[in-house]
């Protein structure tokens, strides 16, 4: 075709990158949800909980992630009592 132009660049037709970007993650998540109310209400409750476990791993001994783990733990015990009493 004369009037078409050809572009060959590796990256021009390549999908599968734009799903990897921070705002397609997003997207997919919210699907998971009936709404984005119900979505709010998970990653409200979520984040607090998920950053009571997370650590620097590459930065700690194993004792000192088995301590940390443990008062995590703890922690988790005594919000999980609370809410459910």
């Amino acid at each position: 075709m004369p009037g078409v132009e050809h572009r060959s660049h590796k990256g021009l037709n390549n999908r599968a990158e734009n799903s990897h970007q921070p705002t397609r993650r997003r997207e997919r998540t919210m699907k998971l949800f009936k709404s984005a109310r119900q979505l709010q209400r998970f990653v409200s409750i979520h984040d607090p909980i998920a950053n009571l476990f997370h650590f620097p791993r590459n930065t700690l001994s194993s004792a000192q992630h088995r301590d940390l783990r443990n008062a995590a733990m703890q922690i988790w015990n005594k919000i999980a009592c609370v809410a459910a009493a």
